[in-house]
Parts: structure tokens; C-alpha cells; sequence
């Protein structure tokens, strides 16, 4: 080692001096245009309210920055270069799906999903395909039918007549030529019943008309009741009043014997008689039921002690006369 500095190129102690400006430095290279020169199109709102990323952004994020990271080497960011970051870069670097490579956030004619349900599709009411010719059958026949009425006048006189009504039917009968006389008592619908001497009127019974007979020491010998009832026949009228007579009792029931009916008013005539043993005294009695054609049916219930039986039944068949003829 001499102790002189050595001045040459290859020394490491020596710093270099840049040459100046017009000194006969090489000039140089020419960069490429920036791409954040570039003049950048205004954004488009998309479908959500947000503005879309750039078209085309590289996934490094470096604008112009190459593989190596110096400027103008190969995958620079120029425009259209591989792997850049800047506007038109190639597809190398590109993380984009169709909202990158078309107009439309969604996709090439693609719209944005809507959050709204859609509208259920209203139906109108299914109609039977054989509803219709049985409506049309319908039609045509109530045609024909005021067809047919029109052209007869709507007279049906040539039709049959309607036969006569029933024997259950309520009618009114005739007004009868009975006339009572002034001690008749009035029963109710027209019915009357003319006490015979020795015989008077049960107050406390309020339901139709009812005569006793006494004896000396003041005890009943004989009742002779008249009631009546509406819609009811006369047979089960007169069961339910001799069951009802004869309750608590020990009886002896006759059979029921339809009666001649003396009028043409009444349509149902019957009787029963009856025996029995009321409070260790002997009695006997009977029950008839009339009912007429409106619908009134007129029971007599006599009842008697058995050792007054003959006079009693012989006072009774004269009040039951005049009864029946008032019917």
C-alpha cells in the first residue's frame, strides 16, 4: 500500500460524484405515463346504493408496480398490462366476477334481486265443466213451463180437483138446533148440562162442571163431572180420566166399547165402566168421551156409591142426555 488514495472506479472508500445537469450525463430512460395521470370516468351507482369498485383493480393494490417492483420493468401499470393496479389492467390481476366485466351489477341482463315478496296470483272461482249444461237444461225447462202458462191463461180449472179434507182436519160445526133451557149450565164451546133436583154444582172444581148428590148426614152419594179438552182423541181423554179416578184404588176395568155416535158432528164416540174400592166403600161409575169435528173432544165422569147405584145412574142418564144433545 503506497498511501496515495486511489481514485479509481473500483474503490468502495471513494464516493461518487453525480455529474450535473448538461455535463454529459447519459440521459434517462423515459418512464411510462402513470396510470394516476389518467383520467378516471365517473363512477355509476349500482343497484344497492353503493358505488362500485374501479373497473379492473389488480390485486396488489400498487399502482404501476411490476413483478419486481421496479418501475418499467415487465407487469408494469401501464394501461392494459399484465398484473397492474391501474384502470384497463389485464385479467392477470384481476379479482372480478360479471359486476367487474359488464354494465350491469348483477350480471349481463341481470337484475338486482328484489327483497319485496312477489304477488300471489289471484284465481278466479273454478266453475264445473258440467255445471254449465245443467244450467242451460234448468233454463230452457222454466222457458217451456212460462211458455205453457202464458198460452193457457194460467187457468188450471181443467186440472184435477182437490178432494175433500180429512177427517182429522179442524172444521167448524154447524150451529146446533138445541136450546137449552134457562137452568142449564154452560160447560164451554156451546156445551151445556141441565142439573136434575137433589143435584148441585161442586164449587171448588174451576175445570168444566161438576154436580154432586149428598146424603142426610151430609156425605157425597154421587158425582157427575163434564170436561172437556181440544186435539186430543177421545179414547186416550177417556183413559187418562178413569186411570185418574180410580188411582189408589182397588179396580176392576171393563173393556173400552165404541159408542153410536148420536150426532153428525162427532166423529169419535166411547165408553168404559169400572168397579173399585175407595176407602173400604164400594163405587162404581163410567166415562164417555164425544169429540166433534173441530177438534173438541166433551167427557162425562159419573161415579156413585154402590148402594145408591140405581137412583143415581137413572138421575145420571138424564143430565148425560141433555149433554149430548147440547154437543
Amino acid at each position: 500500500m503506497n498511501g496515495k488514495r486511489d481514485k479509481g472506479p473500483d474503490n468502495p472508500w471513494v464516493r461518487k460524484v453525480e455529474p450535473e445537469e448538461g455535463e454529459g450525463a447519459a440521459p434517462e430512460p423515459e418512464l411510462p405515463p402513470s396510470p394516476w395521470s389518467l383520467e378516471v370516468p365517473p363512477r355509476e351507482n349500482s343497484g344497492w346504493g353503493r358505488r362500485p369498485d374501479a373497473a379492473g383493480t389488480g390485486s396488489t393494490g400498487v399502482p404501476g408496480a411490476g413483478s419486481a417492483g421496479v418501475p418499467g420493468t415487465a407487469g408494469a401499470g401501464a394501461p392494459g398490462a399484465a398484473g397492474s393496479g391501474g384502470p384497463g389492467a389485464g385479467t392477470a390481476g384481476v379479482s372480478g366476477g360479471p359486476a367487474r366485466e359488464t354494465s350491469s351489477a348483477w350480471g349481463d341482463k341481470v337484475g338486482p334481486p328484489s327483497l319485496r315478496r312477489p304477488e300471489p296470483v289471484k284465481k278466479g272461482p273454478q266453475v264445473p265443466p258440467w255445471l254449465i249444461p245443467v244450467v242451460a237444461g234448468i233454463a230452457v225447462v222454466a222457458l217451456v213451463a212460462v211458455g205453457l202458462i202464458v198460452l193457457t191463461g194460467g187457468d188450471d180449472s181443467a186440472g184435477p180437483k182437490p178432494g175433500p179434507s180429512s177427517s182429522g182436519a179442524v172444521t167448524t160445526p154447524p150451529a146446533s138446533a138445541y136450546t137449552p133451557p134457562a137452568n142449564a149450565l154452560p160447560v164451554a164451546f156451546g156445551v151445556s148440562v141441565v142439573p136434575v133436583a137433589g143435584w148441585s154444582v161442586l164449587v171448588r172444581e174451576t175445570q168444566g162442571k161438576q154436580l154432586v148428590t149428598y146424603a142426610p148426614n151430609g156425605e157425597p152419594r154421587a158425582f157427575f163431572w163434564v170436561r172437556q179438552k181440544q186435539n186430543v182423541s177421545a179414547k186416550n181423554y177417556m183413559l187418562s180420566i178413569v186411570e185418574g179416578e180410580t188411582q189408589n184404588e182397588v179396580s176392576q176395568m171393563g173393556n173400552p166399547r165404541n159408542l153410536v155416535c148420536p150426532g153428525d158432528v162427532l166423529v169419535e164416540c166411547i165408553a168404559i165402566n169400572y168397579t173399585s174400592v175407595s176407602k173400604g166403600v164400594k163405587v162404581q161409575g163410567f166415562v164417555e168421551a164425544y169429540r166433534r169435528k173441530d177438534g173438541v173432544t166433551t167427557a162425562i165422569d159419573f161415579r156413585t156409591r154402590v148402594d145408591y147405584a140405581p137412583k143415581a145412574e137413572a138421575d145420571a142418564a138424564k143430565m148425560k142426555a141433555s149433554v149430548v144433545a147440547s154437543i
